[in-house]
């Protein structure tokens, strides 16, 4: 396999801030330096918090300031739009994600919008969504869709003329959508035999980085998130990962 540069990837793990990291990843850490502490063994991190309650413009400022000018930040959007209206009047919602997260600059890379698994295709729907977003042009997006009747081509050839990501989200409990619409691959990886728990095994760990390496020979830039987040497995999953990468 020819060399890549893995400055095209971006690898992290979906928050960092988990109590039960302290006596795993953070030992002998102060908690308002995990951050810091993070951003010196990753590139980038998935902001997960977000998705539950709007952060303040000073919390991501704190964020910019803790972390080095390489690092870069996935932000998931917050489920109000998502969940509650189900992507209907998208465009007041987007425009306050931006308002809010702005303070980013170009840290913020990309935006991920998970959709409920209940959610069925609905076509019509997402076209409004993706026209809401083009209010927010200085960051990507990528869409996770957790039903089956948005796995088409249809489906798919609407992300692409927009440059939309389809997000690759394996876990044990909804299927993932294998397929790649866009120069940008984004990976939720959140446990593949138990959903936010199970670690990943050397073997699959090599299968993503035989194809991240695949997809950057392409000219993509790929972002990968473990959400395999709450026995500590995503960290060193992450860690097992780049090392893999860097010796391809």
């Amino acid at each position: 396999m020819s060399s890549f540069d893995i400055g095209d990837v971006y690898i992290g793990t979906s928050g960092w801030s988990y109590p039960d990291w302290q006596q795993h990843f953070y030992t002998g850490i102060a908690r308002k330096n995990w951050l810091k502490f993070y951003a010196e063994h990753f590139s980038a991190v998935e902001i997960n918090g977000t998705f539950y309650r709007l952060q303040s413009p000073d919390t991501f400022k704190k964020w910019f300031d803790e972390t080095p000018a390489a690092f870069r930040f996935a932000l998931k959007a917050n489920r109000y739009l998502t969940h509650n209206k189900k992507l209907l009047d998208p465009k007041p919602s987007v425009l306050i994600e931006k308002n809010h997260a702005k303070v980013l600059g170009d840290k913020l890379a990309v935006v991920l919008w998970q959709l409920p698994g209940q959610l069925k295709k609905d076509p019509a729907r997402l076209e409004r969504f993706i026209d809401a977003l083009q209010q927010w042009p200085e960051v990507r997006h990528s869409i996770e869709f957790r039903h089956l009747s948005w796995f088409d081509d249809q489906t798919a050839d609407c992300l692409a003329q927009a440059e939309i990501a389809v997000c690759l989200s394996d876990a044990k409990t909804w299927p993932m959508w294998d397929r790649i619409s866009s120069n940008l691959v984004y990976i939720r990886l959140h446990g593949h035999t138990q959903t936010y728990v199970s670690s990943y095994s050397n073997s699959e760990l090599s299968y993503w980085a035989e194809r991240i390496a695949r997809w950057t020979n392409q000219g993509k830039k790929v972002h990968i998130y473990f959400d395999n987040t709450a026995e500590c497995a995503a960290p060193f999953n992450a860690l097992d990962l780049q090392a893999m990468l860097k010796n391809l």
